[in-house]
């Protein structure tokens, strides 16, 4: 994950993103204009929306003529290709480049996600679902603890060449795994609900497919609606995260604030998944699972509006993580299990890819207007009124969404 926080009141950059975005500005005529991390990746997050249009476009056509491990294998290909092309570049990365790669980062996590899921929710019944998503949403926990800690360790060892290279040697072991795994699942088809055997013709504009697919099913509108609403809230969420922090602590107790933030946010998220997620789902349904994060985040947002104290205002990020990429992860990707193939590929991605990106880029904007508008901390505290009836209206596409599922599964 790329976290960067930007605290001009105290001199302070928190940054966990490419360093040479860091030095990134532009000459405008006689106006220098610099950019910060943070600043730059505002604007990236922007135009990762418009990167995410032409990713759905591609993603859509391949997904009419691909499906399962042939899918995750052609765009695996393809990054291996960009991993090599940049490697000749990445050491002394210019202006260009670095904007370029970080797109390139977000659109790899983009199409990479959303192909595993597609690939898994294709391959599972939902009573299989209930019981392996916890497990596979653990393996993501842990191997990004992993990936996150192999890079902390040897960081200064490794040249950022070296660094794709080794994204290349794991790219080839994912294209060994998704052929076998694939064999696996063509000899053992998962059964379909006799609705979903007979698919419609696909056919039409691949640029539209996905949000037509999406407008005409009250549950996929659910979802979209799930996605959405929680970028919202947990951007922020995020805000007065950040500023509780700015306001509260100064120079390098700022930073060590963070850290234990984030280091109970990683152990805390590896517990929920190990010990919450598959009892959550297997024993009370994908309905509750989808219920925790919110409710969490209501309790959260009304607390800190009561009492804005430091660690209250930390609990917001650690609530956040605590569940969004663990139990709620599992629970919304289950949703896709029971729906045709059709959704599964062309909905879902639509959904994963636009959707998410859209709602990041009007965050973008909300959070701006909050910078301008509530730069007085006493003020922060009111945002909860913004936050609590967003989260409510995600209450309300959970519970629409957990008993159609509930319905479709049985």
């Amino acid at each position: 994950m790329i976290i960067s926080f930007h605290l001009p009141k105290h001199g302070f950059t928190f940054n966990l993103d490419f360093h040479a975005l860091n030095n990134l500005g532009f000459d405008i005529g006689t106006l220098q204009w610099i950019l910060t991390a943070p600043q730059a990746e505002q604007i990236a997050k922007v135009l990762n929306m418009v990167v995410a249009i032409f990713a759905v476009i591609v993603f859509t056509w391949l997904a009419r003529r691909f499906h399962r491990q042939q899918l995750t294998i052609i765009f695996t290909v393809f990054f291996l290709l960009c991993y090599s092309a940049y490697s000749f570049v990445i050491d002394q990365p210019g202006d260009g480049i670095v904007w370029s790669f970080y797109l390139f980062g977000d659109l790899f996590s983009t199409l990479m996600v959303a192909t595993f899921f597609a690939f898994l929710n294709d391959s599972v019944t939902p009573d299989e679902a209930k019981r392996i998503y916890g497990l596979v949403g653990l393996g993501g926990v842990v191997g990004g603890a992993f990936g996150t800690s192999m890079v902390s360790e040897f960081i200064s060892e490794l040249s950022d060449q070296n660094w794709l290279w080794v994204c290349f040697a794991l790219g080839v072991l994912i294209i060994f795994v998704a052929f076998f795994a694939g064999r696996i699942v063509d000899r053992n088809p998962p059964a379909q609900p006799e609705q979903l055997e007979q698919e419609p013709p696909k056919k039409g504009n691949a640029a539209l497919e996905g949000a037509r697919v999406v407008f005409r099913s009250r549950y996929l509108l659910s979802i979209v609606a799930i996605v959405g609403l929680y970028e919202i809230a947990s951007s922020i969420m995020n805000f007065q995260f950040t500023s509780t922090v700015a306001h509260y602590l100064e120079g390098d107790a700022i930073g060590e604030q963070f850290a234990k933030v984030f280091a109970i946010t990683n152990i805390g998220a590896m517990l929920v998944q190990l010990f919450l997620t598959s009892f959550v789902m297997s024993r009370l349904g994908i309905g509750i699972a989808l219920l925790i994060l919110p409710v969490a985040l209501l309790g959260g947002s009304a607390a800190f509006m009561v009492v804005p104290i430091l660690w209250v205002g930390s609990s917001l990020n650690m609530v956040d993580n605590f569940f969004s990429y663990s139990i709620n992860q599992s629970a919304k990707e289950s949703l896709y299990v029971p729906v045709s193939k059709e959704e599964k590929y062309t909905a879902k991605a639509f959904i994963d890819m636009f959707v998410q990106r859209f709602a990041k880029a009007l965050a973008v904007v909300i959070s701006l207007g909050i910078t301008m508008y509530f730069g007085d901390y006493s003020s922060i505290r009111w945002l909860s009124l913004v936050t609590i009836p967003v989260v409510a209206l995600w209450i309300y596409a959970v519970v629409y969404a957990g008993r159609r599922f509930k319905e479709m599964t049985e």
